[in-house]
């Protein structure tokens, strides 16, 4: 009898203590987040890649022909809901000119004068691009009108090119100039520099190291390292090329980063410009401007502050004019920080949509979740000029 009374006070002693136990490691710390990020809208159709915002405030998205199938390319966010932009015969292409109607729309740019560009690689599922196909669009926001098509010269557009995000400067030239980046998964990346007025372009540090994908680089999201793996079991690398790109506040310095990278780079915008400098010449004169961590997405202030997503910690960083960075924004709910953009407003806007967990990182399985998410975070500041 008192054995079996010793072994159920031992027992009820061994209960508290584990009790206990447990009160203590639901007391643990945790991981901060930092921000307050606000749902601007909520996606429940296909995945989004770029945002702009006009300087009256209207919103417009795009969504690329990854295999979403998406019912029109470029869109505006009215009244809560995304219809297509100008209008549904814009977003309607033919293969008997390419060069006429969206084909598959990588990024839209509001330019600060009220019109809208929309940056078409006319490379579905990151195919060849389609010969002609590649093209800026310019649509007129008082009107909605299209104003213009400017299809890429043949010898910027090579079999391997998408290009993916561009920054305009209107101070130079008789109608501006637009810098493109071309994020290739397979051959050279580079920046194409586009005379507005007449159309004509230029590659601009083709296959340079600062605008390719970093051979050394393995991101590491979600706590998996993100690898193109195919449903036999195989995976291969993830290199992308330049992607995300920004223009400081004067238009002197344009920023870019490879997308399998976490370095950021810079060049005088004068330089790209010039066909006098060599190639040579222009690689020397990039500088290395450090780790920001790794990016898709970049943007710029008015008062010289650069602006980098981090896909690899669900998050939204900040470099000051002095060289130093700031986190701004880590948070879960940020699952792959796509594209950035400033507001008159005092926000910064940006996609989240869920890109690493698209099929072809996880053997054909499709992990992404309705909604992605477009997101805002106050910073306070407007967005860099245009002229």
């Amino acid at each position: 009898m008192k054995t079996h009374i010793k072994m159920a006070t031992l027992g009820l002693a061994i209960g508290l203590a584990s009790q206990q136990a447990l009160a203590v490691s639901n007391d643990m710390p945790e991981e901060r987040l930092f921000g307050h990020i606000e749902q601007v809208h909520a996606f429940t159709g296909p995945m989004p890649t770029g945002v702009t915002i006009s300087r009256s405030g209207r919103l417009f998205v795009n969504f690329p022909q990854w295999g979403d199938q998406p019912p029109f390319a470029v869109g505006e966010i009215r009244d809560g809901k995304v219809v297509a932009y100008p209008d549904q015969a814009a977003n309607s292409s033919t293969s008997n000119d390419p060069g006429r109607g969206f084909i598959s729309v990588q990024s839209v740019v509001a330019d600060g004068r009220n019109h809208l560009w929309v940056l078409d690689t006319a490379a579905p599922g990151f195919q060849s691009p389609v010969p002609g196909g590649a093209k800026l669009v310019e649509i007129d926001l008082a009107t909605n009108q299209i104003v213009r098509t400017l299809v890429f010269p043949q010898d910027v557009i090579l079999p391997s090119t998408y290009v993916n995000d561009m920054r305009f400067d209107f101070r130079v030239g008789k109608a501006g100039v637009v810098y493109v980046t071309d994020s290739s998964i397979s051959g050279p990346g580079g920046i194409i520099v586009m005379d507005l007025a007449s159309g004509e372009a230029t590659r601009r540090l083709s296959g340079d190291v600062s605008t390719s994908a970093d051979p050394d680089f393995v991101p590491i999201v979600e706590g998996k390292a993100l690898l193109s793996r195919s449903a036999d079991g195989s995976a291969t690398p993830f290199r992308v090329a330049s992607d995300g790109i920004a223009l400081s506040p004067d238009g002197q310095t344009l920023y870019f980063s490879p997308l399998s990278s976490r370095r950021l780079y810079s060049v005088a915008t004068e330089l790209l410009r010039d066909a006098n400098v060599s190639e040579q010449e222009l690689s020397r004169a990039v500088k290395d401007l450090g780790e920001k961590g790794a990016s898709d997405g970049l943007a710029a202030d008015a008062y010289g502050a650069v602006y980098a997503g981090d896909y690899e910690h669900n998050g939204i960083r900040q470099r000051l004019p002095n060289g130093e960075w700031h986190t701004l924004v880590h948070d879960p709910r940020v699952l792959w920080p796509d594209t950035l953009t400033i507001g008159t407003d005092g926000y910064l806007y940006f996609t989240a949509n869920q890109l690493q967990r698209q099929p072809g990182f996880h053997a054909g399985r499709d992990l992404r979740q309705h909604p992605y998410s477009l997101f805002r975070v106050d910073i306070g500041a407007q967005p860099a000029p245009t002229e």
